[in-house]
């Protein structure tokens, strides 16, 4: 590979971690051809990009992007690597607890950039799956800010009712 192909190489992987801001590096180095072919189905499936680098080549993205923000992904890049680009930051930590539940060790989690915070090690999966994407939270808002208008209107309408039936039995005692 000349100098050239590892420069666009670079900067196919910068445009990558700009346009999704979310990224997991993973280890599937073990996976068989066909546990890898239903890794990249599922990820397809999931609008979530894989992509196998160099170690070297993802490190000089890394630094092109924000050297000083990247700077403790920088052990993990070791061994095989493949990352996992998406869009909505917990998408990937669910696909691969799901991809683990079919009795796989694989892919192993090495560290992920979500939510404008680094996490190191296959042991921070469960709060990578836990973290809401901004959809979640915008509708958890709305509920919140449903509830109260909801049983406003709930006392109301339960308030028609009792003036109904006060009204209706003082217009029979008469």
């Amino acid at each position: 590979m000349d100098i050239a192909e590892k420069r666009d190489i670079v900067e196919n992987i910068v445009q990558k971690i700009n346009e999704n801001g979310h990224f997991y590096v993973t280890d599937v180095e073990a996976l068989n051809a066909e546990d890898t072919t239903a890794l990249r189905k599922k990820c397809f499936e999931n609008e979530i990009e894989m992509l196998v680098v160099k170690n070297t080549l993802f490190r000089k993205a890394l630094e092109q992007v924000n050297e000083s923000e990247f700077e403790e992904l920088y052990g993990v890049l070791k061994g095989s690597t493949s990352i996992l680009f998406c869009k909505t930051a917990n998408m990937p930590a669910k696909l691969i607890k799901e991809f683990r539940t079919a009795g796989k060790q694989k892919p192993v989690l090495k560290g992920a950039f979500a939510e404008q915070s680094i996490y190191i090690g296959d042991d921070q999966l469960d709060s990578l799956v836990s973290i809401k994407s901004k959809d979640e939270l915008i509708g958890d808002i709305v509920l919140l800010l449903q509830s109260p208008m909801q049983r406003l209107l709930g006392a109301l309408e339960s308030g028609k009712n009792t003036i109904a039936g006060v009204v209706k039995t003082l217009s029979e005692k008469e």
